[in-house]
């Protein structure tokens, strides 16, 4: 009986992958087989909603299962972000999310609070419903638990800055953190009211865990009154190992200004200082031989006013779902401030500002 070789099998598969993509023409296999089913693609890294809950006036939260493509990635660590990307009347939009599922899981738990205005939260919490597909890419971000866990944790939260806490509580959790010697965590979250208060619920039954409320914007009888300080630390956790907080501006100062060793992320847009004068060089948007006279916004903003629609997600810096090939010319950096001269190099263009004459390949 006649046995094929690894090498002929390999063969084999090369020749019947070149067939397919042959009789499929120029659009590839991925635009054949997700007819049949939105998620099968070798290419795009894509979900599929599989429950939704609206467990809040202003949030939904999304079960997703993520297809191979995506799986087959860098695992997604408690409190990374991925992004996001749906069609909304007829245009894609990339936005940044951190899950609330723990690690390890096949499943991702996306909760998304919704803000005035905000085109893919709105659209999210109309529209959402079981068997929708959504893009899903990327998993980044440093505000991760250590390696090495520490014993005694403080989390911090503010309104949709739970979801990444979340994942690390769960993990946690999950990991029997409690159980071990020493241990301790204690977990404070503030929202507007009670009724906006995501997974009150589920911190209500955590055995081992320590749970604070406070309501920033209504009567409601909270754990805390009024803003995190010392007395909320206090009636939190005393002197902890590791402290972790996610939420408002405002919430991640008052933190870091008592416990300066805190490991923070907030989703909130940084307010940009722009020169009283704009450079007035000219930026040159190569690949779409558009030329425009700097007025000092940002490159992403200047393009859209010249009737471009580049790819962006979050709009701060954090999703580098907007980066681009800076060509020449010298930029800005409208969060850190820094200036740089050089040339054939990436830019977040949501969060930088020419200075002079710039080209970048869009």
């Amino acid at each position: 009986m006649f046995t094929q070789t690894p090498k002929l099998r390999l063969r084999d598969r090369v020749l019947r992958s070149s067939l397919v993509d042959l009789l499929t023409g120029p659009h590839g296999v991925d635009r054949y087989t997700e007819l049949v089913e939105p998620t099968w693609t070798l290419g795009d890294a894509r979900a599929k909603v599989v429950h939704v809950r609206r467990d809040t006036p202003r949030s939904v939260t999304l079960t997703l299962e993520p297809n191979a493509v995506f799986t087959a990635g860098p695992p997604l660590r408690a409190g990374q972000h991925v992004n996001l990307t749906v069609e909304v009347d007829g245009r894609r939009q990339t936005r940044c999310y951190s899950p609330a599922s723990g690690e390890n899981r096949r499943l991702i738990e996306l909760t998304v609070g919704v803000h005035d205005g905000g085109v893919v939260s709105e659209h999210l919490y109309r529209n959402a419903q079981p068997g929708m597909v959504v893009g899903l890419e990327g998993s980044g971000g440093d505000f991760v638990l250590p390696a090495v866990r520490p014993k005694r944790i403080l989390f911090v939260s503010g309104g949709s800055g739970i979801t990444p806490v979340m994942s690390m509580l769960r993990t946690l959790i999950a990991e029997g953190h409690a159980e071990q010697a020493g241990a301790e965590i204690a977990f404070v979250h503030y929202a507007r009211s009670a009724d906006e208060a995501c997974y009150r619920e589920e911190l209500a039954t955590l055995h081992g865990v320590r749970v604070l409320h406070g309501y920033t914007r209504s009567v409601d009888p909270g754990d805390l009154v009024g803003r995190f300080g010392a007395e909320h630390l206090a009636a939190a956790m005393d002197s902890p190992d590791a402290v972790f907080v996610c939420g408002p501006t405002a919430l991640v100062d008052a933190v870091r200004e008592i416990c300066p060793d805190a490991l923070w992320e907030s989703f909130v847009p940084p307010v940009f200082t722009v020169d009283v004068e704009a450079s007035g060089g000219q930026v040159t948007f190569a690949d779409s031989d558009v030329d425009v006279t700097d007025d000092g916004r940002s490159l992403l903003e200047q393009a859209e006013s010249a009737g471009l629609t580049p790819q962006s997600g979050c709009r701060m810096g954090i999703c580098h779902t907007c980066t681009r090939r800076k060509t020449s010319g010298a930029v800005r950096n409208l969060i850190t401030g820094a200036v740089s001269t050089t040339d054939e190099e990436d830019v977040q263009i949501c969060v930088t500002a020419p200075v002079g004459d710039v080209e970048v390949a869009l």
